[in-house]
């Protein structure tokens, strides 16, 4: 199954998550782009974020982001 735009942008912002410390976490902003905030809101509505707009990763959000950078690392090198 391919990933459709919305799983994309939704990787994308998982992306952006600092996964070296629980303590930091993201704040999507309303100016942000309409995919980005969407793609947030999702997230928020699957449990894997703490807040609508970013927040913390919960415990599955962080395996999700952990899945999502490993496989961007993979997909983006040399």
């Amino acid at each position: 199954m391919p990933f459709n735009s919305s799983a994309i942008q939704e990787m994308n912002v998982l992306c952006r998550f600092n996964l070296d410390s629980m303590q930091n976490g993201i704040k999507v902003h309303h100016d942000a782009s309409p995919e980005v905030v969407e793609a947030t809101k999702r997230l928020f509505d699957k449990g894997l974020v703490t807040l609508p707009d970013g927040g913390y990763l919960t415990e599955l959000g962080r395996e999700t982001a952990e899945h999502a950078q490993a496989m961007a690392s993979l997909l983006m090198a040399d």
